[in-house]
């Protein structure tokens, strides 16, 4: 999508950037922004982690069923077209974050990652049922590492997700914003606008604080009405050792 206004760069389970692309959909709703949905693996990103030593149990099979969906999305992307991928995300992190209460993990298996989880996706969307094959498929791989290489070569590499690039090849990029609340369209502009003016001041690298609440998503048990509870992430996740 070569006259994109915004590169937006997720993982479909990361809650973050979920809650983070809704704040990004408000923003180009009004400003009439075309978004370019673009992939970066969890999984691939941390393929030098040891998670046993570093991560809660359930990080390794959640970020594996990250980057199976990940494959998907981008047979998608090949046989349908970029344009094909926004509400693809969409279906996916409504059903993720927005349906489902409860663990996805069972047995070191990640739900999320499954033919059962997937076919019904693909068939709300209209998607021929053909893609599920996809989720096995590694070829599909450096696809995803390049684009996740393309990313972290824009803010680093001691980031997550969501990456944003505004306004490229030149403009600004940044990791996040990480939000668990999600503004109002008034107050979605006003954030946009700051954070953008704040990324685009020459020199600065970061403003962060490692307290964050449970975002507002129904799969965290927080409602719209409600801030969830804070939480400390250390390394820009709940990592159970440093390093």
């Amino acid at each position: 999508m070569a006259d994109a206004d915004i590169h937006f760069y997720f993982d479909p389970v990361c809650p973050f950037a979920w809650m983070t692309s809704k704040w990004v959909r408000k923003v180009q709703a009004q400003r009439d922004y075309r978004v370019d949905w673009r992939f970066i693996s969890l999984r691939l990103l941390n393929a030098h982690i040891d998670y046993a030593a570093h991560f809660p149990p359930e990080y390794e099979a959640g970020h594996t069923a990250g980057l199976r969906l990940l494959r998907v999305a981008a047979s998608v992307r090949r046989e349908h077209g970029r344009d094909a991928i926004a509400p693809l995300y969409t279906a996916l992190g409504t059903r993720i974050f927005e349906e489902h209460t409860g663990t996805y993990t069972v047995d070191n298996t990640d739900y999320r990652g499954t033919v059962g989880f997937l076919d019904p996706v693909l068939e709300e969307l209209g998607l021929p049922a053909h893609h599920v094959d996809a989720l096995e498929n590694t070829d599909l791989d450096a696809e995803i590492q390049a684009e996740t290489d393309e990313a972290l070569a824009l803010t680093g590499r001691d980031v997550g997700t969501p990456i944003i690039h505004f306004r490229p090849p030149e403009g600004v990029a940044f990791f996040g914003p990480v939000i668990s609340r999600l503004p109002s369209d008034e107050d979605a502009l006003t954030l946009w606008d700051h954070v953008i003016g704040l990324a685009s001041f020459p020199g600065f690298a970061e403003l962060k604080r490692s307290l964050r609440e449970k975002p507002q998503l129904r799969a965290f048990g927080v409602t719209d009405a409600e801030a969830g509870e804070q939480e400390d992430w250390h390394g820009g996740s709940r990592r159970t050792q440093k390093g």
